[in-house]
């Protein structure tokens, strides 16, 4: 089959694009997410994710938008479902994408991730399927998550400590920085 594959960045795209060429897939990828802040970050995380898909011989689709204003403005109100909010938008552009240049299915790095509400993606991303009368391809890539981050330090990637949203990179550092805070100014 010919792949969009969504990919969230670099590390995470190593062990879903090894299982895909070794199917005998062909795989194109898609860079789209505007849950990544700042944008440092996220420019950091295109920069590996570009490189790696270079080596890799793999296209990239990119629609050259950051999207964070969009993002906060719609996952501001209610920080607790940011997610499902995350996962429809890069998951719905994804098969929009493929459907629009072609592709017999798509898929997303994102179920690489242990982190991630993995039964909620796959139901928005067949939700998404059926909307847009394209193939979503399924794999639970999770499988090989020690091998992805292996093979993601031997290639000297950036690696990223949280997702990439703002509430994400809180929720990872809260504590480190109320640590930090604390033993400079102990609270009484």
């Amino acid at each position: 089959m010919n792949i969009l594959l969504h990919q969230c960045c670099g590390p995470c795209s190593v062990y879903p694009v090894g299982v895909l060429k070794g199917m005998g897939h062909s795989i194109a990828g898609y860079w789209f997410n505007p849950n990544i802040h700042p944008a440092t970050e996220y420019f950091k995380r295109f920069e590996t994710l570009a490189q790696f898909d270079r080596e890799e011989n793999i296209p990239l689709f990119t629609d050259n938008i950051y999207g964070l204003g969009e993002f906060t403005k719609n996952v501001a109100h209610d920080i607790s479902g940011r997610c499902t909010y995350c996962y429809t938008v890069r998951l719905e552009a994804t098969a929009k994408k493929a459907k629009y240049e072609g592709f017999d299915a798509f898929t997303s790095t994102l179920f690489y991730s242990r982190y991630q509400n993995h039964e909620l993606m796959k139901s928005i991303a067949l939700e998404m399927s059926e909307k847009y009368a394209i193939d979503f391809f399924y794999h639970d890539f999770r499988e090989g998550w020690q091998k992805g981050i292996d093979c993601s330090k031997e290639r000297n990637m950036y690696r990223q400590s949280y997702c990439g949203c703002i509430y994400s990179e809180e929720d990872r550092y809260i504590s480190q920085i109320n640590k930090k805070i604390n033993s400079i100014i102990p609270l009484p």
